[in-house]
């Protein structure tokens, strides 16, 4: 009887919070439940819209391809740093380590509106190439703030000390007795870590990747701060559905479901593939 005491409250805050909702938001999308009063007959028109359509499908791709590369990116910038703290041999990684996640101490917003700051027309980089001579202060870089590029570059820079933990603990759990072995063995640095530190990291790689991945592909805070309508997202679509003057609830319920859908096939086949590195 101890399983069910230990697993009855979060079982329970699961299916109020969670499970609960969902069915909710799949009621809006069939139109058993709608903010326009009367009875409903069930429909599907939300799902035959969202695959008949495009527009839905082709900012959702949109979003899916800035993910992924922001995700591709943050791996890559955060690998080195985390393979610095955890095998560099430094003292004070765990000093390092504070001062890499201090950021986050501080609010969400006013990080991203500080880019806003740094990107703009009169922001620090435009002023500096004012500065430089490089241009003049009548045509500044407009292509900095309000583009896909900010939105990705803020993606990256909010996302990359979270993703560098995962990698962090794969690479400080690895056994020291493999390395040496290898470098035993003859293995220059190169090899020992081409052939046994990045195979051993991969389960780390592949959880920092989608740390990154799930919450970026249905993003709208940023966006909306310093995307413009080049930047615009999947989740901003979204957040307009449910949001604006003239609320689609039923269309905006389908949409989000279809991305939850998504991320859960991407979920499912990446820890499949952890599972298998993991057991190589």
């Amino acid at each position: 009887m101890t399983t069910p005491g230990l697993l009855g409250l979060p079982l329970t805050w699961l299916a109020v919070f969670f499970v609960v909702p969902i069915g909710i938001v799949a009621a809006y999308s069939v139109d058993a439940l709608s903010i326009i009063p009367g009875p409903h007959p069930l429909t599907l028109s939300g799902w035959h819209d969202l695959v008949h359509s495009g527009v839905y499908l082709q900012l959702f791709w949109k979003s899916v391809e800035m993910s992924l590369i922001v995700s591709v990116i943050v791996v890559l910038l955060a690998y080195p740093i985390a393979y610095y703290l955890a095998l560099g041999g430094t003292p004070r990684k765990y000093v390092l380590l504070l001062i890499l996640i201090a950021p986050f101490l501080t609010s969400y917003l006013l990080r991203v509106l500080a880019w806003k700051v740094i990107l703009g027309s009169q922001g620090v980089v435009n002023t500096f190439v004012f500065w430089t001579g490089l241009r003049s202060p009548d045509h500044p870089i407009s292509q900095l703030l309000y583009s896909r590029f900010a939105v990705m570059l803020v993606l990256a820079y909010i996302w990359l000390p979270f993703v560098a933990l995962p990698i962090f603990v794969s690479l400080e759990s690895l056994d020291r007795g493999l390395l040496e072995a290898a470098s035993d063995l003859g293995a220059s640095r190169k090899q020992t870590f081409v052939r046994v530190t990045l195979p051993l990291s991969v389960p780390g790689i592949v959880a920092a990747f989608l740390f990154v991945f799930i919450p970026t592909v249905g993003e709208f805070v940023t966006p909306s701060l310093v995307g413009g309508t080049s930047g615009y997202m999947y989740g901003n679509q979204i957040s307009d559905l449910f949001g604006t003057g003239f609320p689609d609830w039923r269309t905006g319920s389908v949409l989000a479901l279809f991305l939850l859908v998504v991320v859960a096939a991407f979920t499912i086949v990446f820890a499949r593939f952890n599972s298998v590195a993991e057991s190589a």
